[in-house]
């Protein structure tokens, strides 16, 4: 490829505008991205977690409640701060692991 640049830790392509990391070990740091919720316990695919406050839901007019159940959520790839859920009422949703504890 003649059209590639470095671009801080990327290198990019001006042709196609696709980027990729510059050390073949950053995918390997993306893989053991641990997420914890708001005292610290380690969460995994499949976890339940309890909602710590008053939640208001862009899209819906129900709120989730403190102390509502998110059963059986989904990590996020690469990232440490949110995770995928369903509660009883609401679902698709994407919920940020400060204002959640596991259950």
């Amino acid at each position: 490829m003649e059209n590639v640049y470095p671009d801080g830790d990327n290198h990019v392509c001006a042709d196609c505008g696709h980027e990729w990391p510059i050390m073949a070990s950053a995918d390997a740091t993306d893989a053991s991205v641990v997420v914890r919720d708001v005292n610290g316990n380690v969460l995994n695919s499949g976890d339940t977690v309890t909602v710590i406050k008053d939640l208001k839901v862009k899209g819906s007019s129900i709120p989730l409640k403190q102390g509502g159940l998110i059963r059986n959520i989904r990590l996020v790839d690469g990232d440490n701060e949110h995770i995928e859920g369903n509660s009883d009422k609401i679902k698709g949703l994407v919920l940020k692991v400060c204002y959640l504890k596991k259950a």
